[in-house]
């Protein structure tokens, strides 16, 4: 993906998509998920799903997406509007969002997902944030967002006093 990314946690969410339906084809897919440079796909925890049949079946998929030179979406996909904060909040805001861009992004990026800053609330000191990819199932998330992005964030942005998933 050129911006941004793209989370499929269904068949049915991922539908605009002509890479994330092939994906989405195999049963044993759960979800998927577009990053910037890589794809990300989580298998149903079954007895049939099995890495070594399903992984030639998606290599294939999007080997052939590319090779044909395929739009990865249907149509231009809507953007959500942004809020706009200003003065304090806004130097909140940009401080919180660069550390998430430079600190934290490529290290969930490593492990296949991605999260997104959502909003501050600067009444709560509470921030919002969004995680996408192999991030949004697992287990660890909870643990990695409170005792990491939080203490993070609390450490470098005194204003910050908690960190939610949304």
């Amino acid at each position: 993906m050129v911006d941004g990314t793209a989370d499929f946690p269904d068949a049915e969410a991922g539908a605009g998509s002509p890479l994330a339906r092939q994906i989405f084809s195999s049963p044993e897919v759960e979800r998927v998920f577009f990053g910037g440079d890589f794809v990300t796909v989580t298998k149903r925890e079954s007895e049939g799903a099995d890495w070594r049949h399903l992984k030639p079946v998606i290599l294939g998929a999007i080997m052939e997406h590319f090779t044909k030179e395929l739009p990865l979406f249907d149509a231009e996909q809507a953007v959500e509007e942004e809020t706009v904060y200003e003065g304090d909040e806004a130097e909140i805001v940009s401080q919180i969002k660069e550390l998430i861009e430079t600190r934290v992004r490529p290290a969930v990026a490593n492990d296949g997902g991605d999260i997104i800053f959502k909003s501050f609330d600067s009444g709560s000191g509470t921030v919002f944030l969004h995680l996408q990819g192999s991030c949004a199932g697992c287990p660890s998330s909870t643990i990695t967002l409170k005792n990491g992005i939080e203490n993070m964030l609390r450490h470098y942005v005194p204003e910050v006093s908690g960190v939610e998933a949304i």
